[in-house]
């Protein structure tokens, strides 16, 4: 059950700041009103509260694995989203992030 919840609280925690960042992108640079940006603030507040959640007690650690799960959810928000196209260098890198979110998060720790 760790894995999973692990798995979810990461992508909870992407859904808020990718989120939030898009709510303000869109404000910003796309003409959309205000609050929009005052939307996402607050769930970029969420995102905050949700990485706290993580069973790891390690800040640095959580937000270096995250910092993985962010580049691909990014990726994945502009497909869904914004109709972006990835190309292969974008999935590979993607998957390299993937591969050390699991290194970091799972690999075996002596005294942790």
């Amino acid at each position: 059950m760790g894995i999973l919840k692990t798995a979810v609280l990461f992508i909870l925690a992407a859904a808020a700041e990718i989120g939030g960042a898009w709510l303000v992108w869109q404000a910003v640079r796309e003409g959309r009103p205000w609050w929009w940006a005052g939307l996402g603030v607050i769930a970029l507040g969420i995102y905050g509260f949700v990485a706290t959640f993580q069973a790891d007690a390690n800040f640095g650690r959580v937000l270096a694995a995250y910092g993985g799960v962010f580049v691909a959810g990014s990726l994945a928000w502009g497909i869904v989203v914004d109709g972006f196209r990835p190309d292969r260098w974008d999935v590979l890198g993607a998957l390299v992030c993937l591969a050390g979110v699991s290194v970091i998060m799972f690999a075996p720790r002596s005294g942790t």
